[in-house]
């Protein structure tokens, strides 16, 4: 139930990868791809969920060095080879975002996936008709958890950056990127997984699943 204090949204944006989509099949083979053609040894899967936040252009400079660009390379052919193969939604995802349209908010994405392969997705889900807008990675100045892409997807609708803006994701660079922007930050997943990573940027609601979010509207 949704805390009194907590107005419905006029706009919610959700992260995308493990936030309405499982792709943490694809990621883990991406960056094992990645790890062996560069002869590193690759991370266990586990490692892989821990560690693979950030958009790659933040992310690969740092943990390739010199290796980055060919490192994003290596990452992207793999990707583009099993990305729809491998793309499922989470269980409810749709009727969440069926139901927050249907109560009138303006629904976007806001993802550190590369924005054409973040559309790709979208579209090849079908969500076009409840989603308005999907902004990915280097479609903004910069990427989460910097606020620049919740502004580009508020930009032209009327709606102003604060909490009647629900910033919906797993990370807490999603999170961060909800109090930078002074949104209403939403943490989606187990709080058990995350519980010492949420401090520095804490949410104001929690949704263990899409069934919890869809309550909460």
């Amino acid at each position: 139930m949704r805390p009194a204090d907590v107005e419905r949204p006029r706009a919610i944006l959700f992260d995308w990868d493990n936030t309405l989509v499982n792709t943490w099949p694809t990621i883990i083979e991406c960056y094992r791809s990645t790890f062996m053609a560069l002869g590193r040894m690759p991370w266990t899967d586990q490692e892989v969920r821990d560690r693979a936040h950030g958009s790659l252009r933040d992310h690969f400079p740092v943990l390739f060095g010199a290796e980055a660009k060919r490192a994003e390379e290596v990452f992207y052919e793999t990707f583009h080879r099993i990305h729809l193969e491998k793309l499922r939604p989470l269980p409810g995802a749709d009727r969440l975002l069926e139901r927050a349209a249907s109560l009138g908010c303006y629904v976007g994405v806001v993802s550190n996936k590369m924005g054409d392969n973040l559309r790709t997705e979208l579209k090849h889900l079908g969500w076009e008709r409840w989603i308005a807008r999907a902004v990915g990675a280097r479609d903004a100045k910069r990427d989460k958890p910097a606020p620049d892409p919740i502004y580009l997807a508020l930009d032209g609708t009327g709606i102003a950056p604060d909490h009647s803006v629900w910033m919906v994701g797993d990370t807490p660079a999603d999170l961060k990127c909800a109090h930078a922007a002074g949104v209403l930050p939403v943490y989606f997943g187990s709080v058990e997984i995350m519980s010492d990573r949420l401090r520095d940027f804490p949410p104001r609601l929690h949704a263990r699943d899409c069934h919890e979010l869809a309550a909460l509207l």
